[in-house]
């Protein structure tokens, strides 16, 4: 089965053609960071007509590099959400018509499921049951996953997503957007335990996250060192980098542990992030964990993954009805 995926829950305009959930044919991403930079980060409204101008262009360009005339294709799948409902409406409305005009079957696809399907598009993808760990600059969520479309919510972020925190800090210290990509950058020319930022475990049992408390930890620490700070900016980068990476690491083996389940996996865009990748590998070795991770390159918002997990819906028997509409916020289970 051959699904077109769409992507526009956010700032990317994506479209991708894969082959039974686990093959890329083409993929498509259409970026508006230089849109938003100017305001240090995304504005909504900009963010919706620039996916208005951007969908066209991007579904044909799929299609093209996959060598395929939209008849060719099987189904579509698209984003239905979680996201900015302008920014969704865009290729959730497109995607119903398209798929209609076509007299293709349809599915919508929640945006969260979807990164976790970026896992099936690897060479080597986990198998059942698995510990994620999903973490975005909107989402910050521990799951355990048993089927492709099953998957148990086990704790969640109670303020700030750790994408979200890294942007708010970056723009804290004057760094600019996007904060993940700056900061990371930074912190390799950094030492980390300088100075010391809080790691906030919470219930040392359970697996909810907060970094509310780390992102006022570094706005004090700025406000009470107003001098050198341009000297110092690599190692709060990479002290403030390190807190964050200590308790997504720990928290998702400590999950594996109370699950006892041999497999974890790390997905979203902050995956994209090198000292994460390293030391969730580091940390997982001595408690025998195998760790799958995708390419940076699926890590961030794509429509490949959102045309894997739709290929798995379509197959479940689900299909999309063209009074459904997208929603801004829902979690797995729902």
């Amino acid at each position: 089965m051959i699904v077109l995926g769409i992507e526009s829950s956010c700032d990317e305009t994506a479209a991708a053609v894969v082959k039974n959930g686990t093959r890329i044919l083409a993929s498509v991403v259409a970026s508006q960071v230089d849109v938003h930079r100017p305001y240090g980060g995304v504005v909504p409204e900009l963010a919706s007509r620039q996916h208005i101008e951007a969908i066209v262009p991007v579904v044909d360009q799929a299609l093209a590099e996959a060598g395929l005339k939209a008849a060719r294709i099987d189904a579509v799948a698209a984003t239905q959400g979680p996201g900015l409902v302008g920014a969704l409406l865009v290729g959730f409305s497109f995607a119903k018509a398209y798929a209609y005009g076509l007299g293709k079957p349809w599915v919508g696809v929640n945006h969260l499921i979807g990164h976790i399907h970026s896992l099936f598009l690897t060479s080597d993808p986990p198998l059942f049951p698995f510990v994620a760990l999903l973490v975005s600059g909107g989402h910050t969520s521990l799951y355990y996953v048993t089927s492709y479309l099953e998957a148990e919510l086990m704790g969640q972020t109670r303020d700030d997503a750790a994408g979200e925190a890294f942007d708010k800090v970056s723009k804290r210290l004057g760094l600019g957007y996007p904060g993940g990509e700056i900061i990371g950058r930074i912190a390799r020319k950094g030492t980390p335990g300088k100075m010391a930022f809080p790691r906030s475990y919470l219930d040392p049992h359970g697996f909810d996250f907060s970094f509310s408390g780390l992102k006022s930890a570094v706005r004090r620490y700025v406000d009470e060192h107003p001098h050198g700070l341009e000297k110092e900016m690599p190692d709060i980068a990479a002290e403030f980098q390190e807190a964050v990476v200590d308790v997504l690491t720990d928290k998702l083996v400590a999950g594996a542990g109370f699950k006892n389940c041999r497999r974890i996996a790390l997905v979203g865009g902050v995956a994209a992030n090198q000292r994460l990748r390293e030391q969730l590998t580091l940390k997982a070795a001595p408690a025998g964990l195998t760790v799958t991770i995708p390419p940076v390159g699926l890590c961030g918002d794509n429509a490949a993954m959102i045309a894997a997990a739709g290929y798995h819906s379509l197959r479940a028997g689900k299909s999309g009805n063209l009074a459904d509409d997208v929603y801004s916020r829902k979690d797995l289970r729902s």
